[in-house]
């Protein structure tokens, strides 16, 4: 266990989710286990989980997937962020558009505020469409160092954004017009993930540094303690169905849940095949069901918040993202 202390969090807002909302869990992933420069591509891309163990692809085979987004606009679609631009895909199959020109590669992750706006980090900055992706234009100007790996859209405020990459946790308050520093300095960062019942209760996981924790609306962040440390932290879950409950996908620790709002902690992942995690999500639908993607193994999924676990499919995969999306009969 690795206990800390954590300051008091702001008045606990609960982010209602709707009685009759059916979720789907979606995967950024790659077949690479076994894998020969050359060879014919596994199976790769962009896959849903259509019930317990199966899975299926959607489309075509892509080996560059990191990060998706629900389309808000059009239910039945997403944002995918990939090697190659910013792709909109259909959830069950079909054409694909890619939104973006050649002067963008290497998408890291993607964001859609309540607006509708589309945000994605790349590796020379971030950008923004207002338009579902007609057009672009590049919001990173006073960033010193334009790598960004995570971004994410304040789900309560407009045009409020927290971003990171090479050098620490940057929020904007007006869509990226202007940036200022709100913690982590010189720290490279991974993901970032604002709880779903506080909006004011933000988490960032970095590359050995640990983790970050902002309980002022992201305005600034601090170190939580040892948990992470020496580590690279690759994911962070909150659980929607539990305001105390947290898991964290460390490498070479393993998965690692609070059941107290990040006080303290405990690895959880001990009886997974392998320590090395790539990613982690909680079902919406029922709490303490959490997904890891297990290094080149599988996904795993545990029905007791990490106490154990059953192998769920994905074989020889290395996941980017999990990602639970609200299905939609429209």
């Amino acid at each position: 266990m690795l206990p800390f202390e954590l300051r008091p969090i702001f008045p606990v807002i609960l982010f209602a989710l709707p009685a009759f909302a059916e979720w789907t869990l979606y995967t950024c992933m790659a077949t690479t286990k076994g894998y020969v420069v050359g060879a014919k591509l596994n199976s790769s891309g962009l896959a849903r989980r259509t019930g317990p163990g199966n899975w299926q692809q959607i489309s075509h085979s892509h080996p560059f997937m990191f990060a998706a987004e629900a389309d808000p606009v059009d239910p039945k679609s997403l944002y995918v962020a990939a090697g190659n631009g910013l792709i909109r895909i259909p959830k069950r199959g079909g054409p694909w558009k890619i939104l973006t020109a050649e002067d963008v590669t290497e998408l890291r992750d993607v964001a859609v505020d309540s607006q509708g706006r589309i945000f994605f980090g790349h590796s020379a900055g971030i950008r923004m469409s207002s338009d579902r992706g007609k057009t672009w234009q590049e919001v990173s100007a006073n960033l010193p160092r334009k790598y960004t790996e995570a971004i994410r859209a304040d789900r309560s405020r407009p045009g409020v954004l927290i971003a990171g990459g090479e050098d620490g946790l940057w929020r904007s308050d007006n869509s990226g017009a202007s940036w200022r520093r709100s913690g982590a300095s010189g720290v490279s960062v991974m993901r970032i993930q604002q709880s779903p019942h506080d909006p004011c209760f933000w988490l960032a996981a970095t590359e050995r540094a640990g983790v970050f924790s902002s309980t002022d609306c992201g305005q600034t962040f601090e170190n939580l303690g040892r948990v992470g440390v020496d580590r690279n932290t690759y994911d962070i879950a909150f659980d929607p169905g539990d305001r105390n409950r947290i898991a964290l996908a460390i490498w070479g620790t393993g998965v690692v849940v609070s059941e107290d709002s990040g006080k303290t902690w405990q690895v959880r992942g001990r009886r997974l095949p392998t320590s090395e995690i790539w990613a982690v999500a909680f079902d919406p639908a029922k709490p303490g069901r959490l997904f890891a993607s297990v290094h080149e193994e599988a996904i795993y999924v545990s029905e007791d918040a990490g106490v154990t676990w059953t192998r769920d499919g994905l074989e020889g995969s290395t996941v980017s993202r999990l990602k639970f999306l609200e299905e939609s009969a429209r």
